[in-house]
């Protein structure tokens, strides 16, 4: 009877072996937690502001609204644009019509009255070389004083002059207008309408749009304010997609790769928020003071951004988080 109590020591003391050995029989084996990271969700924000100056004329958003790519945010008073947009309209119907006139050349009434002329110079002309053949006899004789002749040379020579100019207006009517000057009314066309393309611009550049959705962290601007172009108007912050940006030690490099699925934790939220490892850091750096642990004080670490699939408001930018990643490889043995 003595010998039970030995006995049953000897098996408790195996069992006790056995279990120590096997981790509780595979019962009490600490199960592989992955790797912990340390990091923050990304700061992303864009300033807006107006590229024209001008009163406010009205704002559409409060500090705090959710805002959809083209929402309008504020708008500028479109009067002075609009008034510059029809004189630029008025520009290039100028241009135009002057282009038109030289293409189309002189009206047959313009080549009439250029010939009428040519007829009219022509009968000065004859009746000038008449006086100066009737008097040239004359003068030798003293018929005709030199005063006289002398003026009769002028009035010839003046005739001759106004039939050259007018049979060159003539030409020039039948002509029409140069290839140049035609050019030259293309190119004062195009600037007129590039002119008011920039307007037009201005006048679309009044209203002030999201140019992506996010949420509205700051109001600059109030209702018949005065701004100037590139005064910041509105703070948005996007928040989609949303970036954790983490940081692993150099030890763990080796466990990790873009793709891997990773848990991301935020103090006192208790959901777990999906994410992807969607980049590694090809530099190393030292651990930001942010997201420190007594273990990674030290330690040079990489950066790796992770992109959360399933973010909500219970997340927010700037927030400290934990990254679990449950698919590390095992850490190498010393």
């Amino acid at each position: 009877m003595k010998r039970l109590p030995v006995v049953i020591v000897a098996v408790l003391v195996v069992l006790a072996v056995v279990a120590f050995a096997t981790g509780g029989f595979g019962l009490w084996r600490k199960a592989d937690d992955g790797l912990t990271l340390y990091g923050n969700v990304d700061i992303r924000e864009v300033d807006m502001a107006f590229e024209v100056g001008g009163r406010i004329d009205e704002v559409a958003v409060e500090e705090g609204d959710r805002v959809k790519q083209g929402d309008l945010l504020a708008a500028v008073d479109p009067v002075r644009s609009r008034d510059r947009l029809a004189q630029a309209d008025a520009q290039i119907a100028r241009a135009e019509a002057e282009l038109a006139r030289l293409r189309n050349g002189n009206r047959p009434q313009d080549i009439a009255q250029a010939r009428a002329r040519v007829a009219a110079a022509e009968a000065a002309l004859a009746n000038a070389r008449a006086a100066y053949t009737r008097r040239e006899p004359l003068v030798e004789t003293g018929a005709v004083s030199r005063n006289v002749w002398d003026q009769t040379r002028a009035e010839l020579r003046r005739a001759e002059a106004q039939m050259t100019e007018a049979s060159q207006a003539a030409s020039l009517a039948s002509a029409g207008a140069r290839r140049e000057d035609i050019a030259a009314a293309e190119a004062q066309v195009k600037v007129a309408r590039s002119q008011r393309a920039s307007i037009d611009t201005d006048l679309g550049d009044t209203r002030l749009e999201a140019p992506m959705d996010g949420t509205i962290v700051t109001r600059a601007i109030e209702p018949g304010s005065l701004v100037q172009p590139g005064t910041t108007a509105f703070t948005i912050a996007i928040d989609r997609p949303m970036r954790v940006r983490a940081y692993v030690a150099e030890p763990d490099l080796s466990r990790i790769q873009p793709g891997m699925k990773v848990v991301v934790h935020a103090d006192g939220n208790p959901k777990d928020y999906q994410g992807t490892i969607g980049y590694i850091s090809p530099r190393a750096e030292f651990t930001p003071k942010s997201v420190e642990t007594e273990d990674l004080r030290t330690d040079l670490v990489y950066q790796l951004r992770i992109v959360v699939s399933d973010p909500d408001e219970g997340l927010r930018q700037g927030q400290p988080v934990t990254v679990s990643v449950p698919q590390a490889r095992a850490a190498a043995k010393d």
